[in-house]
């Protein structure tokens, strides 16, 4: 079960980048949104990298909570990838479900913001 889930994750990130490939070349899409999640990604591997070598060697640890803020702050593409790379927090399931919310909260936002309905209606329920 466990590796379909992953192999979920992994096409769920491959497709996100993929559209956000294709919207910036069409230009519905600027490029700084991208270069944010590409950055939010090494920046949440970066840190699962370290968390994972903390792990190994007794060292002090990234907290959990941090992890899951960047993955909920764009940085779930690079987890996903760290996750199955790394093998680490793979499987921590309660680590797993609140991951799976971050990263359906962020994608919630960004398809929200996408479209010009949802945009307004986030801009209101912002404000």
């Amino acid at each position: 079960m466990q590796i379909k889930v992953q192999r979920l994750a992994l096409l769920i990130a491959a497709t996100f980048t993929l559209f956000l490939s294709y919207s910036i070349s069409r230009q519905q899409l600027t490029a700084p949104i991208g270069l944010f999640y590409l950055f939010a990604s090494v920046i949440t591997f970066l840190a699962y990298a370290r968390d994972k070598s903390a792990a190994k060697t007794g060292k002090w640890r990234i907290k959990e909570v941090t992890l899951q803020l960047f993955s909920l702050f764009g940085g779930w593409p690079g987890a996903i990838v760290a996750q199955k790379l790394l093998r680490h927090k793979s499987r921590k399931l309660s680590f797993q479900i609140i991951f799976w919310l971050m990263m359906s909260v962020n994608l919630t936002v960004f398809i929200l913001s996408y479209s010009g309905q949802g945009r307004s209606w986030l801009l209101s329920f912002l404000s």
